[in-house]
C-alpha cells in the first residue's frame, strides 16, 4: 500500500524535479539582501531597531533562506543563524540548542527562549521531555525568523540571557496565499500545506494556514511516526494610530522522538571510528518498530495501562492571542500583548540503558544458562537458537522506555510596555516602561517500564523474552519490569508546579549623530507553588512492589519488578528574584558601517529540573541552596556591521561566564558548574547578479572553571563543544529556475566532559532546485544531507567500552523530496 501511495505521488509530481523542506517553506524565489535601512529587528529590543543602529547581534531568516537549507526541523531551521548552535538529530523537536559560548549541559535550550509572534512558547525552554521545540512547527504561515543572540535579550524577556529565536507569522497584508503538496522520495512523507490572506474593506487584515501530513518519516519505524497537522489564523483591524489583532492556533502532531542508537566504535578514543551494526544503521535506524506498540506500564494512579509507543512526541496546543498598538500622541507608544495556551501531550520514545551481545544479556537477566525467544513479531514463541546470530550482529538493547505524559503545560502570558519618543534638540531619546506577567504550569507523570529488544533498524525489531535454565520467565512480552528497572528503580515521578513570574523593566535608546546608547533593567520575581511525589526522593516506600499488571492472580518476576508512585509525596513552595541588565553603544562610521559594544548580566530561573535534586527541602518546599534557584549569565560583545546593497559582513567578539545547576534524566546526574568562552562569531553575504552567497562562521573557546560535583572536569572543553561551526549557502537565481546548496559544518567535540570520547567534525550537504514553468506554479527537488555522511552530535559513554558499543545520535541519513506548489 505504501508503494501504491508513493507511486501516486511521485506521478503527481514527477512533471519536473522538485521539493520541500519538510517544514512546507518554498517561497517563490529567495529574496535578494534587503538594503540596510530595510532590517529593522522587533525581537529582545523595546521597540522595532535598524539592526545598524541597534547595539545587540541579530539576524533575519526569510521563507527563500530557509529553503536553501531544505530543513526537515524546526531545529534544522535554525543552523542557518549564525551563533546558534543547534543539534538536529532527535527528529521534530526535542533538540538541543542553545547560543555561542553557552553550555549545553542537558538537553533542551536553557539559555535560549524559543518565541512565536513576540511571546515565550514555553517560559522556560529545558522542561523535562517538554522541550519548546516540540510545540513549534513551521509552514506556509511563516513571514520570518529573527534571533538576538546576548544583549538586551536578557531583559527584554525572562528567562533569556542567552538570546529569543522569534518566528513571526504572516498577517494578510498582501493578498494571496499558496498550495503545496509534497512528499518524500526515498522516504515516506505525505503532505499538504495551504495559506490564504488579504484585506477585508480598508481596515480589516487576515490569514489563516496550515499543514498536514502523514508517513513514516526520514527513520525506518515500520508504521506512519509522523500524523497530524497544524491550524493559525490571525485577525488584524487597523485604526489611524495602531491595530488590534486576534489569533489562534491549534496543533495536534505525532512525530517519533528520535533518542541514541548503538554505533560500533573502534580505534581510541581520540581518534575513533564510527561505523553502523549489521542490521541497524545509524543513519535511519531507530528503535522505535511495529512490533512494539503496544506499551504495558502502570499509569499515574498505579492502575495498569497500555499506552502506545507509536505516540512518541505529541505536542497539543489550543492557543488563542490578543496583540495591540496604539500611537495616542506626543510621542507615546502602547503596546500590549496576551497570549493563553492551552498545552498537554505526551513524550514516549525507547533509551537503550545497554546494549551487549545476546548471550552475556541473557546471562545477567536470566542466569546462567538462560534462553531466549522472540515475544513479538512474526516469530513470537519461537526460541533463539544462535543467539549469536541474531540479526547479523548478536546484539540485545535493555530499553527503559520514557513514557511521560505531559499533563498540562499551560502557559498565560502578558507583556504591557508603553514608550516615550522625546526631541532634545538634534538628538532622539526614547524611554519605555513595561510589565511582564506570566504562569508557566509543569504538570507531568513519568511512567517508565523496561524492555528487552532486538537491536534491529529496519522498524521490525521484535522485544525478546528470557527464562532462566529452569524455564522460569524473567519477562512478559518481553517486558523485564515495570518501571525503570535498567536505571536502578529510579525515576518514578509526578509533579505539579506553578511557576508565577512578575518582571517590571525599562529602558532608553539615545541617539545623537551618529551614536547611540542603550540601557536597560529588569526584575524578574518568581513564586513557585506545587507538589512532588516520586521514588527519587526517598520517602514514601519502597522503590519497587509487586503488581499483577495481567490480572491474572499471579506475580510473575517481571511484576514483582514493578514500581509505584508513593502516595507520600513533598511540597515545593519557594520564592526567587532577581535582576538583569544591559547596556551597549552603537557607532555608524558611515551610511552602511557601524561598530557597537555592549555588556550584559541577565539570569535563568531553574523550573522542574531541580525539583528532585539536593536544593529541595522534601519538610517545607523551600530550597536549602537559594542560588539554585537561578543561574546567570555575562556576556561582553564587540562588534563591527558592514552592509551595502550586495555585501554585508557582520562580525562579534564575545566573552561570557555561565552558572549551571542542572538534572540530566538519562544519566542520573545533578550538575553545579561554572563556564568561560570567548569567541568570534561572523555573517556575511555577497550578490552579483543571479549569483549569491551567504555564510555563517563561530569560532569558540570553551572551558569548564568550577564544577563541585566531579572536581576532575575543571579545565576541561565542555562535552559536545566544537571550536568551529559554519554554514555555506551558494545559490542561482535564474529567470525560470533557482539552485543552490547549503553546507552546515562543524569541527570535534568531546562527547562527554571528560575529554574522553571524541565525536568527529563532520559537514552535512543539502541542496535545492526549483523550476517555475508558469508564473503560478513552482516544482521544486530537495535533499538533505545529500552525500548521506554520519554526523554524531552526542553520545553517553565517555570512552569506547570493552565491547565497542557506543550509545549515540546521529543526523538522519539522505532524504529527498519533491514539492509542487501553486501561488493563488
Amino acid at each position: 500500500m505504501a508503494n501504491r501511495v508513493r507511486g501516486i505521488w511521485l506521478i503527481l509530481l514527477a512533471s519536473a524535479a522538485s521539493p520541500l523542506c519538510a517544514q512546507g517553506i518554498t517561497p517563490a524565489l529567495p529574496p535578494r539582501q534587503a538594503s540596510n535601512d530595510d532590517v529593522i529587528i522587533v525581537t529582545a529590543v523595546p521597540r522595532g531597531q535598524n539592526r545598524l543602529d541597534s547595539s545587540i547581534s541579530a539576524s533575519v531568516l526569510s521563507p527563500g533562506q530557509i529553503q536553501v537549507a531544505a530543513p526537515r526541523s524546526a531545529a534544522e531551521m535554525f543552523r542557518a543563524l549564525p551563533g546558534i548552535r543547534s543539534e538536529s538529530s532527535g527528529g521534530e523537536g526535542n533538540a538541543n540548542i542553545s547560543v555561542r559560548g553557552l553550555p549545553l549541559a542537558t538537553g533542551g535550550s536553557k539559555y535560549l527562549q524559543l518565541q512565536e509572534d513576540g511571546l515565550p512558547i514555553l517560559q522556560f525552554g529545558d522542561i523535562t521531555f517538554g522541550n519548546a521545540d516540540i510545540f513549534l512547527r513551521a509552514d506556509l504561515n511563516l513571514q520570518r525568523i529573527e534571533a538576538v543572540r546576548g544583549g538586551s535579550s536578557s531583559t527584554l524577556a525572562s528567562n533569556s540571557p542567552g538570546g529569543v529565536i522569534n518566528l513571526i507569522s504572516r498577517t494578510g497584508d498582501r493578498e494571496g496565499g499558496a498550495i503545496q503538496l509534497s512528499g518524500g522520495i526515498d522516504y515516506e512523507e505525505y503532505r499538504i500545506d495551504a495559506d490564504y490572506g488579504g484585506r477585508i474593506g480598508e481596515d480589516w487584515t487576515w490569514h489563516a494556514g496550515g499543514f498536514y501530513r502523514r508517513g513514516e518519516g526520514p527513520r525506518k519505524a515500520g508504521y506512519d511516526a509522523q500524523r497530524g497537522g497544524q491550524l493559525k489564523a490571525n485577525l488584524t483591524r487597523k485604526f489611524s494610530n495602531g491595530f488590534v489583532r486576534v489569533y489562534v492556533k491549534y496543533l495536534n502532531d505525532r512525530t517519533p522522538s528520535y533518542l541514541p542508537t548503538p554505533v560500533r566504535v573502534t580505534g581510541s578514543d581520540h581518534d575513533p571510528r564510527y561505523r553502523s551494526l549489521p542490521g541497524f544503521s545509524v543513519r535511519d535506524g531507530t528503535f522505535y518498530s511495529r512490533h512494539n506498540r503496544a506499551q504495558r506500564t502502570l499509569g499515574a494512579d498505579n492502575r495498569p495501562v497500555t499506552d502506545d509507543l507509536g505516540d512518541g512526541m505529541h505536542p497539543v496546543v489550543k492557543q488563542i492571542g490578543l496583540e495591540a498598538r496604539v500611537e495616542p500622541g506626543e510621542g507615546w507608544t502602547i503596546s500590549e500583548r496576551f497570549r493563553f495556551a492551552d498545552i498537554s501531550g505526551r513524550f514516549i520514545a525507547p533509551f537503550p540503558a545497554l546494549v551487549g551481545d545476546a548471550a552475556t544479556v541473557a546471562a545477567a537477566l536470566g542466569g546462567p544458562g538462560a534462553t531466549l525467544r522472540h515475544a513479538t513479531g512474526p516469530l513470537a514463541g519461537q526460541a533463539i537458537a544462535a543467539p549469536a546470530g541474531l540479526n547479523g550482529n548478536g546484539l540485545l538493547a535493555q530499553n527503559v522506555v520514557f513514557d511521560t505524559r505531559l499533563n498540562q503545560l499551560d502557559n498565560i502570558t502578558n507583556d504591557l510596555r508603553a514608550i516615550r519618543d522625546i526631541s532634545i534638540g538634534e538628538a532622539r531619546l526614547s524611554l519605555t516602561g513595561g510589565l511582564f506577567l506570566t504562569r508557566q504550569r509543569i504538570d507531568t507523570d513519568w511512567t517508565w517500564s523496561s524492555v528487552v529488544s532486538e537491536v534491529r533498524g529496519d522498524g521490525r525489531a521484535a522485544l525478546v523474552d528470557i527464562r532462566t535454565a529452569a524455564g522460569v520467565p524473567q519477562t512478559d512480552r518481553g517486558t523485564y519490569g515495570y518501571g525503570a528497572s535498567f536505571f536502578g528503580n529510579c525515576c518514578r515521578r509526578s509533579y505539579d508546579a506553578r511557576y508565577d513570574i512578575a518582571a517590571p523593566f525599562a529602558a532608553f535608546n539615545y541617539g545623537h549623530g551618529g551614536w547611540t546608547l542603550a540601557g536597560s533593567l529588569r526584575w524578574d520575581n518568581g513564586r513557585v507553588r506545587g507538589r512532588v511525589a516520586g521514588t527519587d526522593l526517598g520517602i514514601g516506600g519502597p522503590a519497587t512492589s509487586p503488581v499483577d499488571v495481567d490480572g491474572d492472580g499471579a506475580i510473575s518476576a517481571a511484576e514483582a519488578r514493578s514500581t509505584a508512585t508513593p502516595a507520600i509525596g513533598a511540597p515545593v513552595r519557594y520564592r526567587y528574584d532577581y535582576l538583569s541588565w544591559s547596556t551597549g553603544v552603537n557607532y555608524r562610521l558611515a551610511y552602511g558601517t557601524s561598530l557597537f559594544a555592549r555588556y550584559s548580566r541577565g539570569g535563568r530561573a531553574n523550573a522542574d529540573r531541580i525539583l528532585f535534586g539536593p536544593a529541595l527541602r522534601i519538610a517545607d518546599g523551600g530550597l536549602s541552596d537559594r542560588s539554585a534557584a537561578v543561574d546567570f549569565v555575562r556576556q561582553a560583545e564587540a562588534g563591527l556591521k558592514y552592509q551595502q546593497r550586495d555585501l554585508a559582513l557582520f562580525a562579534t567578539l564575545f566573552h561570557a561566564t555561565v552558572e549551571e545547576s542542572n538534572f540530566e534524566a538519562t544519566s542520573q546526574r545533578f550538575l553545579d558548574r561554572r563556564y568561560r568562552a570567548y569567541g568570534l562569531e561572523m555573517e556575511g553575504s555577497y550578490q552579483v547578479g543571479g549569483f549569491s552567497i551567504t555564510g555563517a562562521a563561530t569560532w569558540t573557546h570553551a572551558r569548564i572553571t568550577r564544577d563541585r560535583v566531579t572536581p576532575a572536569n575543571e579545565g576541561n572543553r565542555p562535552r559536545r563543544q566544537a571550536r568551529v561551526v559554519y554554514s555555506v549557502t551558494p545559490q542561482y537565481q535564474g529567470a525560470l529556475f533557482t539552485i543552490g546548496a547549503n553546507l552546515v559544518g562543524t569541527g570535534s567535540s568531546y562527547a562527554q566532559d571528560n575529554e574522553g570520547l571524541k565525536l568527529p567534525a563532520y559537514a552535512q550537504v543539502n541542496a535545492f532546485v526549483s523550476v517555475r514553468p508558469t508564473a503560478a506554479l513552482m516544482l521544486s527537488l530537495s535533499a538533505n544531507n545529500l552525500f548521506d555522511v554520519q554526523g554524531f552530535t552526542e553520545a553517553e559513554e565517555g570512552s569506547i567500552p570493552a565491547n565497542g558499543i557506543v550509545r549515540a545520535r546521529s543526523i538522519n541519513g539522505r532524504t529527498m523530496s519533491v514539492a509542487a506548489k501553486l501561488t493563488l
